[in-house]
């Protein structure tokens, strides 16, 4: 087995599209990239301007993803 602790499995995470109002440019992107990346439960795919592909590990994992991106500046929803 590869490291220590708890992991979640990717099959127990549901891959979610986040629509983020706000966006603009690649500087845009990288912020919403770090804000994504800091929140536990979420792994990011990848992110455009005005979307993210991320995947989660629940309801309360997006959610916390979206008061991350409104912190960040962005109003975003999940699809």
């Amino acid at each position: 087995p590869r490291g220590y602790g708890y992991q979640v499995e990717e099959d127990d995470m549901d891959t979610i599209r986040l629509t983020i109002d706000g966006m603009h440019c690649g500087g845009c992107v990288r912020r919403v990239t770090a804000a994504l990346t800091a929140v536990p439960g979420v792994t990011v795919e990848t992110v455009s301007v005005g979307s993210a592909l991320v995947a989660a590990d629940g309801p309360s994992a997006v959610a916390n993803a979206v008061a991350a991106l409104g912190d960040a500046g962005y109003t975003a929803r999940a699809e």
